[in-house]
């Protein structure tokens, strides 16, 4: 099986390669060798011609503040390039993979959002990530979109790092708390999106699993939008306490503990985008179709800092 996996360089598509790699063969093209989102005709070109059977689409325009001020961009790499990728898949029956986010909800309330809830984005970045889920279900049948949330992982800028970084510096922090969702690292997005290929291209032969349990869904069509987050919920502020005190037991020598993070209202912290206050996403739709037992957000907090820490990576925070 072919399988084409787009922004392979990143937080989640650099687990995906090594994931991805046991359900066949794995092409990762780079941006600077011409597969560029930003310009959506020609990489649906180049999908038909490669012709996979798989397409995962791990690229994204992420910059949620800077969205505001690029509008079109945004768009264009958010939803008009998953509209192309989605015409190429149907063109070629393959199997269409790709993630969006929380912020295609309004952030408002503090139960779970479900998959069918009404969306209410808050700004460009999550209009234009929903305008991508719904360009790619109007467009294609064979897909999977996941929403995920508070992604962290060993590559890439991301919470965790910036916290570490920070801490290295300063004697003290303060950190949002009336933000609520689950950090969700990057290993589990990638496991757990092998996981749902096998499935779905060769149900009688899904990849043994850590995650997999014995109650799996035996319905014939598994396509559609589902919530992938880990299990359990918690603020900012809880997330960069937890990732403070891993990092002293591993012995690292901070001059912020996570004793001196202070915890702070948004409203303190004014962005060019609104962020929502409710990122929690429920999960069971998910874990029953594909019968996944999710791990808790603390368990991927500390493996992300344990990666950070043991392959050497500068903590710096200007890399955030």
């Amino acid at each position: 099986m072919r399988i084409l996996l787009l922004g392979g360089s990143g937080q989640v598509g650099s687990q995906l390669r090594v994931t991805l790699a046991p359900l066949g063969e794995v092409i990762a093209p780079s941006r600077a060798s011409g597969w560029d989102l930003s310009d959506p005709a020609d990489l649906a070109a180049r999908v038909e011609q490669l012709a996979p059977q798989v397409i995962v689409n791990a690229a994204a325009y992420t910059a949620v503040d800077r969205a505001e001020s690029e509008p079109a961009l945004a768009h264009r790499v958010n939803a008009e390039a998953p509209a192309a990728l989605a015409a190429a898949a149907r063109s070629l029956d393959a199997w269409l993979i790709h993630y969006s986010t929380d912020y295609v909800f309004d952030g408002l309330g503090s139960r779970p959002w479900c998959e069918d809830d009404p969306t209410g984005p808050l700004g460009v970045y999550g209009q234009s990530k929903l305008a991508g889920e719904r360009a790619i279900a109007a467009r294609h049948a064979r897909h999977l979109i996941f929403r995920t949330s508070w992604v962290h992982g060993p590559q890439g800028a991301n919470f965790i790092r910036t916290m570490l970084g920070l801490a290295g510096e300063r004697e003290s922090l303060s950190v949002v708390d009336d933000q609520i969702g689950a950090p969700t690292g990057a290993p589990m997005i990638a496991q757990v999106t092998a996981q749902a290929i096998a499935r779905v291209t060769e149900p009688a032969n899904s990849l043994p699993s850590a995650l997999t349990s014995a109650r799996v869904q035996q319905a014939p069509d598994l396509a559609g939008t589902y919530h992938l987050t880990a299990a359990g919920e918690t603020s900012w502020w809880e997330v960069a306490c937890l990732a403070l005190s891993e990092a002293r037991e591993q012995g690292v020598a901070l001059r912020c503990g996570p004793e001196q993070v202070a915890r702070v209202p948004t409203t303190q912290y004014p962005t060019p985008a609104q962020r929502p206050l409710n990122s929690r996403l429920n999960t069971r739709k998910l874990r029953e179709a594909f019968g996944l037992e999710l791990p808790a957000w603390q368990e991927g907090v500390r493996q992300t800092v344990q990666a950070l820490l043991a392959s050497g990576n500068p903590l710096s925070s200007s890399q955030a």
